[in-house]
This record gives structure tokens, C-alpha cells and sequence, in this order.
């Protein structure tokens, strides 16, 4: 056992949080403070969502590109996913739509960002694909108009007010990005290659792909301790806030991204440090365009059927920089090409962003 833990932290050097997972329930069962129970049920739940995504692309690796293509697409944000669902549960809406927001930012500014920064610190000026890029990046913002859409009219002066208006908008929006989300599948299906089907052969490069069966057993566990830290986590979430001087919506903007998501940025960087840069651009991009069309779209009708209706009405300050990371994003994929201080600019409008969401309460 001892050497199949080494063996498997050798493969990937998140695994060697793994055993916060066990001391996050013992936390929790023993009725340790809210603060220690929610951190280091976080920290346990990075190698979890590391360990969906690795055995995800090790069963995609052996299914050929279209159906592999499906399988990361769908399968690409399940911890992320599974958080909000379990926060949707609990009725904390605002937290679902910060971690939206922060996921959306956190991918366009400060991945691409870390990327383009390790990729020109050792290689200066890198290229990548300009006009999938570009194709890619457009249909980001056609995703982030259709979030912004809802907000707008119930903020104008005779637009939507009433909350049933707003909720059959909300849905008629989802239901639409769904559309939109299959139609992106079935583009990439015909080409064998599309902004929301990478193929995993190329997202399989830390580790070697694991038998299908032992990738299935993996997926299973992994996703139920997800399921399971989940729930210690949003348990604890609004009195450990509290005691930090924290809001909610601090927390779903800045730190449920990072959770969900932190193993598929670290795949990003590694790859534009490798020269790869079409690969991390691609990465950071189409996970944003999997949050937007698919996510959101689950979350808002999972959240009807779990009776906490989750309106797309975001504040003024999330809609202004939604917007802004979908057109930086496209402005820095025009020329094709990028470098460290692109990628420098990028990091510092995340953090000016996220200090910005702190102090706001």
C-alpha cells in the first residue's frame, strides 16, 4: 500500500493531500472549530478534483477522439459542479453565481496569465493558434453576452421585474446555452476537434493513461469524496466565513474555482512551459466555455427541481468584468502570440480584481 502511495505520488505531487481527506472528516465528525473543518476539507477536496480529471482522461485516452472529446466536455468541471449543487441545496445562490463569475475570470486572467508568464520566461515569445483561438474566444463572448442578457433587463427602467419573469428567463436562457453547448459538441464531433472537445491524448501529459478499470474505480471514489467533502465544506461555509471577516461571495469568486479546478491549471502551465501554447490557451478557454454553456445551464435547472430557484441576475460589478475578461481574453488571442509581460498584465488585473471582491461585502 505504502508503495503504491509513493508510485502515485511520484505520478502527481497533489496526491500527497490526499490523506487531509480522512482528517477532514474525522473534523467533522468530532465537532472540531468551522475554520480548521472548512480548510483543510478544501485542501483535501484539490487532489480529489485532480484525481476525477486524470482518471476522466485516462478512459477518454482508449474511447477514439469523438467520443473522448464527449467525455472531457462533460466531465471536465464535475467538482466544481458537484460543489455548487451542494451549495444550491443549502440555498446559498449568491456563493453558486460568485463561483460562476470566478471561474469564468480565473481562467481567461490569471491561467492564461500564469501560462503565457512560464511559457515567455522560458521560451519569450510563444504562438499559438490564432484563428481557433480567435473562433474560440468569440464563442466565449457570445456565452458571457448570454449570461449579461438577464442581469441587464431586470437593471433597465422598464425591463423585467417580476420574479417569475425572471426565473422563465433564466430558464429560457439555459435551456438556449444547452442548445448551443450541444451544437459546440457536435462541431467538434465532425472535425475531430473543437473548442469544447479537446482530444485527451494531448491532456494526458504528467502522467501515463491508467487501465480503464482501474481509471472507473478511481473516477468513483474520487467523485464521492468530492460529493462527501462537499458537504463538510458548505456545511461550515457560513460560520467559518464570519470568523475570517470573509464574505460568501469572496469565497465562490476566488477559492471554489481554485478547488474545482486548480489540477486542470497547473495541466495549463505545464504545457505552455513545455512550448505548447495553442494546448494552454485552448485549456483555459474552453474550460471557461464548459462553465458557461454547460454548468450554468445544469445548475440552473438542477436548482428548479431542488426547489431554490438560481436566477442569472449578477450584481453590476460581476457583469462589468465578466464582460472585460471575455474581451481581454479575445484581444490577447488576435495576434496569435504571447509572452511573459502578456501574461504578467494578465495575473495583476486578476489580483486588482480579487481585491476588489474582498473588500466588497
Amino acid at each position: 500500500m505504502i508503495r503504491r502511495f509513493l508510485k502515485a505520488l511520484l505520478e502527481n505531487p497533489l496526491n500527497a493531500l490526499l490523506p487531509l481527506a480522512v482528517i477532514a472528516i474525522v473534523l467533522d465528525q468530532v465537532g472540531a472549530s468551522p475554520l480548521s473543518t472548512l480548510v483543510v476539507s478544501a485542501i483535501a477536496m484539490i487532489p480529489m478534483a485532480g484525481l476525477i480529471g486524470e482518471s476522466t482522461e485516462s478512459i477518454a485516452a482508449s474511447l477514439g477522439p469523438r467520443l473522448s472529446g464527449l467525455l472531457n466536455a462533460t466531465f471536465g468541471n464535475a467538482a466544481e459542479l458537484i460543489i455548487t449543487i451542494v451549495a444550491i441545496r443549502e440555498g446559498l445562490l449568491e456563493l453558486v453565481k460568485a463561483s460562476i463569475t470566478g471561474s469564468i475570470l480565473g481562467n481567461l486572467l490569471f491561467v492564461l496569465g500564469l501560462s503565457m508568464l512560464a511559457g515567455g520566461l522560458k521560451h519569450g515569445v510563444q504562438r499559438f493558434d490564432r484563428d481557433k483561438a480567435s473562433s474560440d474566444t468569440l464563442l466565449l463572448l457570445l456565452a458571457v453576452a448570454a449570461l449579461v442578457i438577464p442581469s441587464l433587463f431586470t437593471q433597465v427602467g422598464h425591463g423585467i421585474q417580476d420574479e417569475l419573469d425572471v426565473e422563465i428567463l433564466s430558464l429560457g436562457v439555459a435551456g438556449l446555452m444547452i442548445v448551443i453547448y450541444a451544437l459546440g459538441l457536435l462541431y467538434g464531433f465532425r472535425l475531430d476537434k473543437g473548442p469544447l472537445t479537446r482530444p485527451s491524448a494531448e491532456l494526458v501529459v504528467h502522467h501515463r493513461a491508467w487501465p480503464v478499470r482501474k481509471a472507473v474505480l478511481i473516477l468513483l471514489g474520487s467523485t464521492a469524496g468530492v460529493v462527501w467533502l462537499s458537504e463538510i465544506l458548505v456545511k461550515h461555509i457560513e460560520v467559518a466565513t464570519v470568523s475570517l471577516g470573509l464574505s460568501e461571495f469572496f469565497l465562490g469568486i476566488i477559492i471554489v474555482p481554485i478547488i474545482g479546478n486548480v489540477a486542470e491549471h497547473l495541466v495549463a502551465v505545464s504545457v505552455a512551459y513545455k512550448n505548447r501554447m495553442s494546448l494552454a490557451v485552448e485549456i483555459a478557454v474552453g474550460s471557461s466555455l464548459q462553465i458557461a454553456l454547460f454548468v450554468v445551464p445544469v445548475l440552473v435547472f438542477v436548482s428548479l427541481l431542488m426547489g431554490n430557484p438560481l436566477s442569472l441576475i449578477f450584481n453590476q460589478f460581476e457583469l462589468i468584468v465578466l464582460v472585460g475578461g471575455g474581451l481581454i481574453a479575445t484581444l490577447v488571442a488576435e495576434d496569435g502570440q504571447g509572452n511573459w509581460l502578456e501574461g504578467s498584465v494578465l495575473i495583476t488585473l486578476y489580483l486588482i480584481i480579487a481585491l476588489a471582491f474582498f473588500l466588497l461585502h
